[in-house]
């Protein structure tokens, strides 16, 4: 589990994904005094450096964050809600809610579709997301049948082509389900980031991540 990084105690690799979370962690890590030195919006590299030689910030796709820390390949990332969820949470400690990149889960479908109406009535829909165990969960929950459509991306023309009655995915501000004459019907869950920890860096690197796993707590507790 502690993968090809167990060699260099001292050395610290934290995945992040582009975006509103790396945005958000960068005052975390300021808070931990450490300060990235690329941008990931600017700069193609993929393996970042900071202040600290012993900290690296490695850039992968949201999805794959828990997979490098579960594996080892980096000791420490963050993480949504709505990606650990659907990822299992094996092999990871989840020691704070970072109170960052906050959005929601919910179910979306075209203006005037009647959702209400087909739930009550039984009907089985046909539900396009990216997050398929949150939503077979949630259906499930409800004793709604539904077909599950699994997309990576642009769910919100799933419902306008005809491919699914309706959406479940990650809204923020619900600016892209109004541009495209879509309308939330259904709140599943609040959404935010978490920092998450390779359990064998944990007991292995712990003098070196206790300090900024304390500090990243401190910065959060103040942006909640």
């Amino acid at each position: 589990m502690n993968g090809s990084n167990s060699g260099a105690n001292s050395q610290l690799i934290l995945a992040l994904s582009k975006g509103r979370i790396f945005d958000d962690t960068l005052p975390l890590l300021e808070a931990a005094g450490i300060t990235v030195k690329d941008n990931p919006e600017t700069s193609r590299k993929l393996i970042l450096a900071t202040n600290d030689p012993n900290v690296r910030v490695i850039i992968v796709r949201a999805t794959d964050v828990p997979t490098y820390v579960q594996y080892g390949a980096a000791d420490f990332g963050v993480a949504g809600k709505d990606v650990l969820l659907e990822h299992g949470g094996e092999g990871l400690y989840q020691p704070i809610d970072l109170n960052i990149a906050a959005c929601r889960m919910a179910v979306a479908v075209q203006a005037g579709f009647d959702y209400a109406t087909a739930v009550r009535q039984g009907a089985r829909l046909r539900v396009a997301t990216k997050f398929v165990e949150t939503a077979r969960e949630h259906f499930a929950a409800k004793g709604v049948h539904v077909d599950l459509i699994k997309l990576y991306g642009s769910m919100e023309l799933a419902p306008l082509v005809g491919l699914s009655d309706a959406i479940v995915d990650v809204v923020s501000t619900g600016n892209t389900l109004r541009a495209n004459n879509l309308v939330e019907v259904e709140h599943i869950m609040e959404i935010s980031s978490r920092l998450v920890v390779n359990q064998a860096a944990l007991k292995l690197k712990r003098e070196r991540l206790q300090p900024i796993i304390e500090a990243f707590e401190r910065a959060s507790k103040n942006q909640g």
